[in-house]
């Protein structure tokens, strides 16, 4: 597998999926068991042809993402098989919906997942390298680790944030947020941290920091719609989180076009000279569609009731 990844031995992510001992065990767990990634290869008697990584979400109503595709060149059928083989297996498990984000330099792989896999376009993604240190004053005060008792506030706060049309799909529930007995498990390590009003005690934010090889940090930040955080102030704190535990590394900070503060942070991200080094495109294949035109006049009958339209729930 080592030689088929290209001789990638340094590779946190692959060398933790090849040596951990829990993933046999793991396949067996039901879907709402579930805690790691797992992946499945493709093979050609003894000739792999491809892998694929899929990771299920915590919450009750299942989510998978597939995280890795790897396939020989050109070779959009392995690709498609895989992609087929993951979405048939976690939705006879039980999955509500799986989700995928690819490059936009990759317009054949996005064609392949749309018109071969059934997946639908519906946002995207960036990802902006931080090229600077950030200078911005802030209150260390407002900042507090995040305990397992704010995770319902979390995830309230992230529904809030998203555009109510991306709701059903992307929401996310309390137990995502929650930290998870087997968090040592993980590739990747994570630090949370809430933002709380001094006066009030309301968290208006989190913040969340992300790595998997210790060298490139990610920070995401989720924030009320009805208060404006100083997403500078936000980026010095991490920064400052960060360098407590490594001199020399990458700080890089996403933003979401499916949120309410998507389009604002990149034009802020743009002003303030930081590089986009990726753009996303997500994709789902779900049990249900995003309405996105408006339902036609007329009369609907609901338990045997007759309504008309403009008294239906949105």
């Amino acid at each position: 597998m080592i030689s088929f990844l290209n001789n990638s031995a340094n590779d946190t992510y692959i060398n933790h999926i090849m040596f951990n001992p829990f993933i046999p065990l793991h396949h067996l767990l039901p879907l709402r068991f579930k805690f790691l990634p797992e992946s499945y290869v493709l093979k050609d008697k003894k000739n792999i042809k491809g892998l694929i990584t899929a990771a299920p979400s915590r919450c009750r109503q299942k989510k998978v993402e597939i995280q890795k595709l790897l396939f020989e060149e050109n070779r959009y059928d392995v690709a498609s098989e895989l992609v087929q083989f993951a979405v048939s297996k976690y939705k006879a498990m039980g999955a509500f919906s799986v989700l995928v984000k690819v490059d936009d330099y990759l317009p054949d792989l996005l064609t392949m997942f749309v018109s071969k896999c059934g997946f639908s376009q519906m946002s995207y993604e960036k990802l902006w390298r931080v090229e600077h240190f950030p200078e911005a004053d802030y209150d260390k005060k407002e900042f507090r680790p995040f305990r397992n008792s704010d995770a319902q506030v979390a995830a309230s706060l992230y529904n809030e944030s998203l555009l109510p049309h991306f709701r059903p799909l992307l929401g996310k529930e309390a137990g995502e947020f929650r930290e998870s007995l087997f968090k040592g498990l993980s590739y990747y390590s994570e630090y949370k941290y809430v933002v709380e009003d001094r006066k009030t005690k309301n968290i208006t934010g989190c913040v969340i920091i992300q790595t998997s090889d210790n060298e490139n940090y990610i920070v995401e930040v989720i924030q009320s719609s009805w208060i404006d955080l100083d997403i500078n102030s936000i980026l010095a704190f991490a920064f400052d989180q960060i360098k407590k535990r490594k001199k020399k590394f990458g700080l890089f900070v996403r933003s979401k076009k499916y949120t309410n503060f998507g389009e604002k942070y990149e034009q802020q991200f743009l002003q303030d000279g930081f590089k986009c080094v990726q753009n996303q495109i997500v994709l789902t294949n779900s049990s249900a569609k995003a309405l996105r035109e408006p339902v036609s006049t007329g009369r609907f009958t609901v338990l045997s009731d007759f309504c008309p339209s403009n008294a239906m729930p949105t």
